[in-house]
């Protein structure tokens, strides 16, 4: 087994929850993010202009991935250039998120801080990831299921919402009963749903009358 030490020696990249928890409220893609996340553990390295080729090396992009990722991000002003001089007049470049950040500053005073007349934060308003119903329940699988959930098992959390239009309490009570049953899995919250479909249960009383007569 590899030592822990071992982990810690190649060192950790610090990423602000608040850009965690927004960036799709941002506009940003989750492969923009991925390059977001790696300028920073470069920047955090001391390499503020890493070539495409390094930072493909560290992900599942081509460096012309990488170029067109960099290139999305600069059209939406969220990434500059900025050219750097040194003591000797040497003259290099660097990526700046700079503007990244202001936006993610400005979204966070709109949208989830409420400041006084001396601009200090006294309260903090339900964010848009508490409020939303898919994010809700993805956290409450991730909660019982002791693991992050993969892009594909978010999608379809969505389609039960979107397409099926099974309300959120529903997709809970068919959770509760995968952790009753010890039968962790989409395809038993599946089959759970679509037999309570087949039995014409469409509200969460219904399910919940159905579920104390059959206990």
């Amino acid at each position: 087994m590899t030592d822990i030490n071992f982990y810690r020696r190649l060192g950790m990249t610090s990423l602000g929850n608040g850009l965690i928890a927004y960036y799709a409220q941002l506009g940003l893609s989750e492969a923009e993010l991925v390059l977001v996340i790696q300028l920073e553990a470069f920047f955090q390295r001391n390499n503020c202009f890493p070539s495409n080729e390094k930072i493909a090396a560290n992900t599942n992009f081509s460096s012309s991935d990488v170029a067109v990722l960099v290139q999305s991000l600069i059209d939406k002003g969220d990434l500059e250039i900025k050219q750097l001089t040194d003591d000797e007049g040497r003259i290099s470049s660097c990526y700046s998120l700079d503007p990244l950040y202001s936006k993610l500053d400005q979204y966070l005073d709109e949208h989830v801080q409420i400041k006084n007349d001396q601009g200090k934060t006294i309260e903090n308003r339900a964010s848009d990831l508490d409020n939303d119903p898919l994010n809700r329940l993805c956290r409450e699988f991730e909660i019982e299921f002791g693991r992050y959930l993969t892009p594909i098992e978010r999608e379809e959390i969505s389609d039960w919402l979107t397409i099926d239009h099974y309300e959120p309490e529903i997709i809970k009570l068919a959770l509760r009963e995968a952790v009753l049953s010890r039968a962790l899995s989409f395809k038993y919250v599946d089959r759970v749903l679509l037999n309570w479909q087949r039995m014409n249960l469409k509200t969460p009383a219904e399910v919940q009358n159905f579920l104390e007569r059959n206990r």
